[in-house]
């Protein structure tokens, strides 16, 4: 009995000596899966409660239906299948016990056993988790789009216009404007029409081009728009209103924004889309700048797309007599009794009033 005694101990202690050896040899692979593992493990079970939530919804909507229908296909639902790889993450979790990381990778390899549990159910979903995640930000977008049209019951479900007109609009303003603070401007433009912006500084031309783009994309995405009225046809947006250098990139101020013309360019050759512009060239001359901005206007009129364009420089202003499809508008500034005043209005013409110097002087700063 003693002998038997001996060699069961000698059994377990060599055991234990190769269990620990095998373990320490893939403890590193191990540790590595196990941090990443750690870092998932609680994302993995709000998704699962996320979906959980998906699941058991009753939507009305086709598009909501098909969308579920995704989490829903498989044998098991994937809240389920999300729940029981949480509990494998747990089990794996469990290594930090002294105990049961001594013994049980010695006895039993657990560590090892936990890495094939782990892994067998990334080689088994690998090809449907994307998808499954991808479900989850929709209705996250989706809800966060809602409760915006439902915090903004005063704004106005934009209509369809059939016949192409690209905007048509009253009282359109910037969402992110309190309402007592806001100047709303009434905006119709035609497809394939361009107007030129002028006006002094702080006269509203930045923030106008911010409304109508927000008003594009906000109606693109199917939420309300800040108007009292908006009809449009969905058309792509594409905007170079804040072009920087970069030090890093070795890349000067102009030739980022070369880079930018040169995108939208290339981009108008395909598809129809509505450009917004903010003083282009700015980094050149004023001789260049007048030249290279009315080609480039010239260009962007011939490729049958629409937009706006706003500009300090008045000389583009002329295009509008050789050009049908180009308009000349307007933000206004007035100087009364040694005081600028602005009513954010947008106009029809060519601004006459600038209010540089005006305000050099004015802050004595000539």
């Amino acid at each position: 009995l003693l002998v038997a005694q001996i060699i069961v101990g000698e059994i377990l202690l060599i055991w234990f000596f190769i269990g620990s050896g095998i373990s320490g040899f893939y403890s590193k692979k191990v540790n590595e899966l196990y941090l990443d593992a750690s870092n998932a493990k609680d994302t993995f079970k709000q998704y699962h409660k996320l979906l959980s939530e998906i699941e058991t919804q009753v939507f009305v909507s086709q598009i909501l239906k098909r969308k579920q229908q995704v989490v829903q296909t498989e044998s098991k639902k994937a809240s389920i299948i999300f729940a029981n790889f949480s509990r494998v993450l747990d089990a794996f979790d469990q290594r930090n016990n002294l105990i049961i990381a001594i013994l049980g990778n010695a006895f039993l390899l657990r560590d090892l056993q936990q890495v094939h549990n782990v892994e067998k159910w990334v080689n088994n979903y690998k090809d449907k988790v994307e998808d499954w995640f991808y479900v989850v930000a929709f209705f996250d977008a989706q809800n966060s789009l809602a409760n915006f049209a439902f915090n903004h019951p005063n704004y106005v479900f934009p209509e369809i216009d059939r016949n192409r007109n690209i905007i048509t609009s009253k009282n359109l303003g910037h969402p992110l404007l309190k309402e007592s603070q806001r100047i709303d401007n009434d905006f119709n433009i035609e497809n394939q029409q361009f107007f030129i912006i002028t006006g002094a500084n702080m006269a509203g031309k930045s923030t106008f081009l911010r409304t109508v783009s927000l008003a594009i994309v906000m109606g693109n995405m199917g939420l309300p728009v800040c108007a009292g009225e908006f009809k449009y046809f969905p058309i792509k947006l594409i905007t170079s209103m804040r072009t920087s250098d970069s030090l890093t990139d070795n890349e000067s101020y102009f030739f980022s924004e070369l880079k930018r013309l040169k995108f939208i360019v290339d981009e108008i050759k395909n598809e129809d889309y509505f450009i917004i512009l903010d003083e282009i060239l700015k980094g050149t001359n004023s001789t260049d700048k007048a030249i290279g901005s009315r080609k480039f206007v010239e260009k962007l009129v011939s490729s049958k797309s629409t937009g706006i364009i706003a500009t300090h420089d008045l000389s583009l202003c002329e295009i509008e007599k050789e050009l049908q499809e180009v308009q000349n508008y307007y933000f206004d500034a007035e100087i009364i009794n040694d005081e600028l005043f602005f009513d954010y209005k947008l106009k029809v013409g060519i601004c006459k009033n600038m209010n540089a110097s005006f305000l050099l002087k004015k802050m004595k700063i000539i």
